[in-house]
């Protein structure tokens, strides 16, 4: 009888727990955000064996040289070192940790730091020797944005709270790139979505941060950090972006390079204060019912309002990523002007895992050769590059990238035909 109680007692205790989890999905959702935020990363350098990828025109030989399983946020290489070591590398992850030298520690974060909604640490800049993080927040039911200062952990700037319900925010979204450009630093920052919502609409709203390129004058944040204030002055740059991923500087011209929805993911060249029409325009269509969104199609007309086109837009999706130039081999080879991209997953009608080799013309405004080089399944992510978020080439002119959930991979251009 009393082992048929405590059965009885385990299987209530196994139905309630069912129905606690299924009744507060947020409560659960925190709960594993506290886990995750203090969940200890580890690496490794590895050695694996070498694959061989042809190209168009060459051949790309793809060497994993770290183990990470996690996504990163940012990965940073001293440009002053052309010999590649791994153990030079410093990551900053998506969940709060600074990698270096195989050693993981929690980086100055405050408390409001989330998780939740794909959440974390979407990307870091430098001043100097002054480190800064832009990451997701939310307190109470109030889910927004903010820029630390790591030295301290304090907040030099916060966003307005989304107004969407806080179950369609998607800080997937949030954006993941910063340039330096003269006296100033670019950043971006999207519409954390996964579908058209009250949020997409602040890409248009000149009192929102979100759906813009932001650009923060370098003394303007030496000035906060000297007055400890949390009233930086930030200023758009450009607005009606959707989710701007990559920023690079080619010729001294910004270009980014961002998520539609169910396609429509678009290179631009992004000059200061102009509008690119999102949520009114897109090349892509929003997602259908069972995505979270309507199936609807989007106007394409961007000339309507006087909106600015794409240099180019994949449709479908390519789940577009970072963007920075290309390396020197490939410039000496193309004698065009070039940049290069990564790509996440794409969808169901075309693949991500790419490098994308973007030709442009002399004068920067037609894309005139796209190359898209499928790279054994990875989740591409970002550049390994310097502070300033410049490509980083070693001594034999190979490039690294990071892939989520695997680590920092080496990419040499050879065999060219």
């Amino acid at each position: 009888m009393k082992k048929f109680l405590l059965l009885l007692i385990w299987f209530a205790t196994i139905v309630y727990a069912v129905i606690w989890t299924f009744e507060n999905p947020e409560k659960v959702e925190k709960i594993k955000n506290e886990f995750k935020k203090n969940e200890k990363v580890e690496t490794k350098v590895v050695s694996g064996n070498s694959k061989n990828i042809s190209a168009n025109s060459f051949t790309v030989k793809l060497t994993q040289v770290l183990e990470n399983k996690t996504k990163t946020a940012f990965v940073v290489y001293p440009d002053n070192i052309q010999k590649f070591d791994p153990l030079n590398l410093t990551i900053f992850t998506q969940t709060g940790q600074k990698i270096n030298r195989n050693k993981s520690k929690k980086i100055n974060l405050p408390n409001y730091f989330t998780l939740q909604r794909n959440g974390g640490v979407k990307t870091i800049f430098y001043l100097e020797e002054k480190i800064f993080a832009l990451i997701s927040g939310s307190e109470k039911e109030c889910f927004f944005a903010s820029i630390i200062f790591l030295e301290n952990g304090e907040e030099v700037f916060r966003s307005k709270c989304l107004p969407e319900d806080p179950s369609n925010n998607d800080f997937n979204g949030l954006g993941s790139s910063n340039i330096h450009l003269n006296e100033s630093i670019l950043l971006t920052l999207g519409t954390p979505e996964k579908h058209i919502s009250k949020n997409s609409l602040l890409a248009q709203k000149d009192s929102s941060m979100f759906g813009k390129v932001l650009e923060i004058k370098k003394n303007d944040l030496i000035e906060a950090l000297k007055k400890k204030s949390i009233d930086l002055k930030i200023n758009v740059f450009s607005k009606g972006h959707r989710v701007p991923q990559g920023l690079t500087v080619l010729n001294d011209k910004v270009f980014n390079v961002e998520h539609g929805p169910k396609g429509g993911d678009e290179l631009n060249q992004v000059i200061k204060g102009k509008n690119y029409g999102w949520p009114v325009v897109s090349y892509g269509t929003n997602y259908l019912k069972n995505k979270g969104g309507d199936g609807k199609s989007i106007k394409v007309s961007h000339e309507d309002k006087d909106y600015e086109e794409p240099l180019f837009a994949f449709v479908p999706s390519v789940g577009v990523s970072a963007l920075n130039n290309c390396p020197s081999i490939l410039k000496k080879y193309y004698k065009k002007p070039c940049l290069l991209a990564l790509s996440l997953y794409g969808n169901d009608l075309r693949k991500g895992h790419s490098l994308i080799v973007f030709l442009l013309n002399k004068n920067l405004d037609k894309v005139q050769s796209i190359e898209k080089i499928s790279l054994d399944n990875l989740i591409l992510r970002h550049f390994v590059t310097n502070k300033e978020n410049i490509i980083y080439e070693d001594d034999s002119g190979a490039i690294y990238v990071s892939a989520d959930k695997k680590g920092i991979y080496k990419i040499e251009f050879t065999d060219f035909r």
